[in-house]
């Protein structure tokens, strides 16, 4: 295994950490979130939705794009990125649903007629996959059922549908309901409602299975990122906030939780690179994105816990800005599923001898 990035890899991730860095700051997102409330009249949670700007920017340099070249691996590196600086954009969402899913299960007319337009962000796609079973499909291809809730949804102008029997489905979100939903995070989510909704059928029986995997990789990849913002506010914090003369960092109490933290967001992101890199070996990697989402829900919400407590009190302001990083914390554990769900199948799938090593 070789974890270091490619060249293109490298620059990729180099330009995206510029843009998020220049766009998505601590005060900006304060801004966008003013801006929300004013619109709807009320106090919305820490955000409502994408940041047209920095989505913009980031299609523009190619950067989603890039990702059909420098494969999941290269997807979680600038996810990375996106999680330190918690940037309101439907990346790993369009990445994994539409542009990989796409590339990997697509026939040529579909890769032909729908790459361009999910690489240069005029297409966004979102992913009704995680929980099949809500959404039926007949024998037209027409669906109908209801799905509570669907990340980006409200940004997308395609969502990625698997049915009951594990058939994935691209449905136009012009031809269905969506509804908005507030989640911890501001995710733009919506409750997606088909009613006999026309869908076109995007590979065959494999292609659930592997879109499952890609999509736990991708969020345990951006899980790392948000709990390496989270760790890196907090040693900021703690060593500039003195106590009868002492930086808090110099209490043995603070090293250890810190250092906690710093083990369990290494775990994090090294078996997220194993997962994405044995997929882009083309290597089974169903138990290593397994791995990756139980360390990203486990480990990641004791991490976003462990930044606000070392704040102190200003962990407590909901306007501080690793208070964020917490919610997207608590958010991406929710969505990989609670840990327990997480090891219970990935026991269930070790023991039914499926696994490939």
């Amino acid at each position: 295994m070789d974890f270091t990035p490619t060249e293109e890899q490298a620059a990729a991730r180099d330009l995206a950490a510029r843009i998020f860095g220049d766009l998505s700051t601590p005060e900006r997102l304060a801004s966008l979130d003013l801006s929300a409330s004013l619109e709807r009249g009320g106090p919305p949670p820490s955000g409502t939705g994408s940041d047209a700007e920095t989505w913009k920017a980031l299609c523009a340099a190619g950067l989603v794009a890039a990702v059909a070249d420098t494969g999941l691996l290269g997807l979680v590196l600038l996810l990375e990125e996106q999680g330190r600086t918690t940037a309101q954009v439907p990346f790993a969402a369009s990445c994994v649903y539409g542009l990989l899913a796409v590339s990997a299960h697509g026939s040529p007319e579909q890769r032909e007629r729908l790459l361009p337009g999910i690489g240069d962000g005029t297409a966004v796609v979102c992913g009704a996959v995680l929980e099949p079973g809500g959404v039926r499909a007949d024998a037209a291809g027409r669906l109908s059922g209801v799905v509570p809730v669907v990340p980006w949804l409200r940004d997308a102008t395609h969502v990625l549908v698997a049915d009951d029997r594990r058939r994935l489905w691209l449905v136009r979100t012009a031809d269905a309901r969506c509804a908005p939903v507030e989640l911890t995070a501001p995710w733009a989510a919506g409750r997606l409602t088909l009613d006999g909704a026309p869908g076109e059928p995007v590979g065959g029986t494999d292609a659930y299975d592997d879109v499952l995997a890609t999509a736990r990789t991708a969020f345990a990849g951006l899980q790392a990122g948000v709990c390496a913002g989270s760790l890196a506010r907090a040693v900021e914090h703690t060593n500039t906030r003195e106590q009868f003369g002492r930086p808090l960092a110099a209490k043995q109490g603070v090293q250890l939780r810190a250092a906690d933290a710093y083990m369990d967001t290494e775990a994090i992101r090294v078996t997220a690179y194993e997962a994405a890199w044995r997929r882009d070996e083309g290597l089974a990697y169903a138990t290593h994105a397994l791995t990756a989402a139980w360390w990203a829900s486990e480990a990641g919400q004791r991490v976003v816990h462990a930044g606000q407590h070392l704040h102190g009190g200003t962990g407590a302001d909901l306007e501080h800005p690793v208070h964020r990083h917490f919610l997207w914390g608590r958010q991406l554990d929710a969505y990989l599923g609670c840990g327990s769900e997480v090891l219970q199948e990935l026991g269930e799938l070790i023991a039914s001898g499926e696994e490939e090593t």
